[in-house]
């Protein structure tokens, strides 16, 4: 009874109860004593016409009363309220619905006995939860009402509120059906603390009487969207509701689809209007004959009277009358026990009349009983009634899961930068950000950093491109580039742990973009500071994810530096800090396993390290920049090729004035180049712009860079883009 009075646990409450019947959060509801309740309007609904005959009786559980054993219900409760229990070998789970729906989808089923599942759909959207949210997944919904079991995602509506200091809100207004609020956010709170969700400074619940409002606070650099996701991955304000809609049919129980749901019930009403009429059929005629029997004594009133006055008791006047007015035995019962008002003029018409309204219902009623049309116009017209009554608006949204789009569709293949800082702040901006200058130039800001932080990769691609993300420690990890969020130009970015799952001192090594299929075949060369390179097929990276997977098995102190994407007979340079660089073609290297540490690919001297890695076809020249802002171009013919493994040769003259290598890229004269510093200062220039000069020299000058500040990243925007 508790439960049928909590707005939380039924979509239509059935009992109107007064006192404590218990909260959302698990609260128990007041011992009996202290509270009353009775039933509500729409629970006699339920009960109406029961006294009819409408349904069988049985003895209940002590044999002292009777009980029914179905109740008439002007409408299909079981779908309105569901239903939820547990059996020996089985289990029902049925969701809740709304009224409105599910009586307009009860009607169509009445006057198209063939219609499909799909067109029920078209009334019955979904599962309407007492406790609002939505339900996340069409197809599921689909599947579930056509086989009657499956699986619905439930996620709590949220929005997103400014609370001014670069500092922001989420706000909660509703939870999934059946989750204990107090426990929900006590385990949020758990999830906090353990840091397996960050960015949050405070949760509150400000829920009332007007509704459930839990307050999530995030702190200045978190991204909404991030902590939303996380809290709807390890939380229950996205849960997941199994629908098994199992319920006795002739006492037998059967899983049932939503069709044959509504058409058991229809058939259930049909039955009870039946027995209904045939009850009011009966109870009419019986009159009709009691008054049939009255009319006759009407008429012959002076002899009724005299056969009554001669008789010496109440059995001999019974005789008396069956024998001469040819009555039966209710007939002349009811004459005997008729007073004597009813021999007035105005009774005898009223008699008259009255047997002429009972032709009529009788004839109405014999007409309900042989013909099937009339019957379905009353299951039509009560079951409009009701509707009419109590109905009300849908709770829970119903939307697609985003599984089930394809969210590329929605998005613009845009060209983007995506920049990632040494702290590791990602972000993802269109590539027409950034407005072309002269060589010489002093940039403009890309982006607002923390006090000694600096960007670290550039990299230019469109929004569709899958990301290969490679650490320092040789894990790789796989994204779309349209999931990393889009920032403004100085907007600092979103925290790259938010989006892959680094672990302490481990930081993104290297970014590949992969564009398609026509990639399947081709091989990623990778590079390490220590001169070891290997070669593996890009497919044994397909099942790489944002778990992460080995990417290459490294030495004890060495890293990852670079990453080419191959297609297995291209050259490949690499690049050292002091100024060396090797060309070799990657047939020399073998293809190895994804967990494969790799072959020698340059003999390294003096401490030196291998700080980039081109492919040689990416354009005719060598283009180098080193950290004090210097660099060139030179022509690749001045790299012989020669066989890896080898000490390579003079690519670049460093001294105190340049500073070392800090980055290298094979360039065409119609490509353009970026170029960031360590304050996050970056400058797009043309490449044709820059000198082209011998192996063995140093350059010109190419961004003008403050005290102690260093270039830490290029990148290389291609001409056609």
């Amino acid at each position: 009874m508790v439960r049928l009075a909590q707005d939380f646990s039924m979509r239509y409450t059935l009992v109107n109860g007064h006192g404590n019947f218990g909260s959302i959060d698990g609260d128990n509801a007041a011992a009996m004593r202290y509270t009353e309740a009775k039933m509500q309007k729409l629970s006699m609904e339920l009960l109406k016409d029961i006294d009819k005959q409408t349904v069988d009786f049985v003895d209940n559980y002590d044999g002292r009363l009777k009980e029914p054993t179905v109740l008439p219900a002007k409408y299909p409760n079981l779908l309105v309220n569901g239903s939820n229990g547990i059996a020996v070998g089985m289990a029902t789970s049925i969701p809740p619905h709304n009224l409105n729906e599910i009586i307009d989808g009860t009607i169509h089923l009445l006057d198209n006995e063939d219609c499909e599942i799909e067109d029920l759909m078209e009334f019955i959207k979904g599962p309407d939860f007492p406790t609002g949210a939505t339900v996340m997944g069409i197809d599921n919904l689909k599947r579930a009402y056509k086989t009657g079991r499956g699986k619905v995602k439930v996620r709590a509506n949220h929005r997103i509120e400014d609370i001014g200091k670069g500092k922001s809100q989420i706000i909660f207004t509703d939870i999934p059906y059946q989750v204990n609020k107090a426990r929900l956010i006590e385990k949020i709170a758990d999830l906090v603390k353990d840091k397996k969700i960050e960015g949050i400074t405070d949760l509150r619940d400000e829920s009332d009487r007007k509704g459930i409002r839990i307050v999530v606070e995030l702190k200045r650099d978190a991204n909404p969207d991030i902590v939303v996701n996380n809290i709807y991955k390890h939380s229950q304000l996205q849960d997941t509701y199994s629908i098994i809609m199992i319920a006795l049919v002739n006492g037998e129980p059967k899983v049932l689809n939503l069709k044959q749901i509504l058409s058991h019930y229809l058939n259930h009403q049909k039955q009870v209007i039946t027995r209904r009429t045939q009850f009011e059929l009966k109870k009419a005629q019986d009159k009709e004959h009691i008054l049939l029997g009255q009319k006759i004594a009407l008429d012959r009133i002076d002899e009724v009277i005299s056969t009554i006055r001669n008789s010496k008791g109440t059995k001999e006047a019974k005789e008396a009358l069956l024998n001469e007015f040819s009555l039966t035995e209710i007939q002349a019962q009811a004459i005997l026990d008729m007073r004597l008002q009813k021999l007035t003029g105005l009774e005898q018409e009223k008699i008259e009349s009255e047997l002429e309204e009972l032709k009529v219902e009788i004839q109405r009623l014999k007409a309900i009983l042989e013909d099937e049309e009339l019957l379905k116009n009353i299951i039509r017209d009560e079951l409009t009634s009701v509707r009419e009554k109590y109905k009300d608006d849908r709770k829970t949204d119903i939307q697609p899961d985003t599984s089930e789009i394809n969210i590329e569709d929605l998005i613009e293949d845009e060209d983007v930068s995506i920049t990632l800082t040494h702290f590791g702040y990602i972000k993802r901006v269109p590539s027409s950000t950034y407005k072309l200058q002269n060589r010489g130039g002093k940039g403009i800001a890309a982006l607002s950093t923390r006090e000694n932080d600096f960007v670290k990769h550039l990299i230019n691609t469109t929004a569709h491109a899958k990301l290969v993300f490679f650490t320092n420690r040789g894990r790789v990890y796989k994204l779309k580039a349209y999931e990393i969020p889009e920032g403004k130009r100085q907007a600092k970015g979103t925290a790259i742990v938010n989006l892959i799952p680094l672990e302490k001192d481990e930081y993104i090594r290297a970014i590949i973009p992969v564009k398609g299929s026509e990639d399947d075949d081709k091989f990623l060369i990778l590079a390490t500071k220590e001169g070891i390179v290997k070669k593996t097929k890009l497919e044994e990276y397909r099942k790489s994810n944002r778990n992460g997977l080995i990417g290459i098995s490294l030495r004890e102190e060495d890293e990852l530096i670079g990453v080419n994407l191959t297609t297995g007979e291209d050259e490949i340079i690499l690049v050292t800090k002091n100024g060396m660089s090797i060309r070799f073609c990657e047939e020399d290297v073998r293809p190895m396993g994804r967990t494969a540490m790799g072959v020698k690919g340059i003999k390294l001297k003096n401490n030196d390290k291998v700080v980039a890695m081109n492919k040689t076809d990416e354009g005719d020249k060598m283009l180098i920049v080193s950290e004090n802002g210097f660099g060139k171009r030179t022509l690749l013919e001045e790299y012989t090729s020669q066989k890896r493994g080898g000490t390579g040769l003079i690519t670049y003259r460093v001294t105190d004035k340049t500073g070392a290598v800090s980055g290298a890229k094979i360039v065409n004269d119609d490509d353009e180049l970026m170029i960031i510093n360590s304050e996050g200062t970056l400058i797009r220039i043309e490449v044709d712009q820059i000198s082209t000069f011998k192996r063995a020299t140093s350059g010109v000058k190419l961004m003008r860079n403050e005290d102690e500040q260093k270039i830490v990243s290029i990148a290389k925007i291609m001409g056609e883009e």
